[in-house]
């Protein structure tokens, strides 16, 4: 049993800024990276950004200069600073991780950006 517990989401101004955190425990193998996507109900889920444990990093298009990844290794916690949010990143953040065998993902915590 693996439980990935996300946190951080809100509502928030254009321009401002939330950071996300995702705790994953459990009985996990190997982790091999750990990340996020944004997902739209109904539609596909795409990738936000993602954290090798040996730091390679990554990131959406979307995102690059705005978003920062990181990662304590040694609790399992991933983290997503926003920065310079825009109504756009309007979405369902879902934590990821990926291990050498298996993928998990946490349930979304929704962001919300008002113009």
């Amino acid at each position: 049993q693996v439980q990935l517990v996300e946190s951080g989401g809100g509502l928030v101004q254009a321009g401002g800024s939330l950071r996300l955190s995702c705790a994953a425990s459990g009985n996990i193998d190997t982790i091999a990276a750990m990340g996020w996507y944004r997902q739209t109900p109904g539609k596909q889920r795409d990738l936000v950004a993602t954290l090798g444990t040996r730091g390679a990093t990554n990131y959406a298009d979307f995102v690059k200069g705005r978003f920062t990844i990181s990662r304590d290794n040694a609790k399992n916690v991933v983290f997503l600073q926003m920065n310079s949010l825009k109504p756009e990143d309007t979405d369902v953040y879902v934590c990821v991780v990926f291990t050498t065998t298996t993928t998990f993902w946490g349930r979304g915590t929704q962001v919300t950006v008002s113009s």
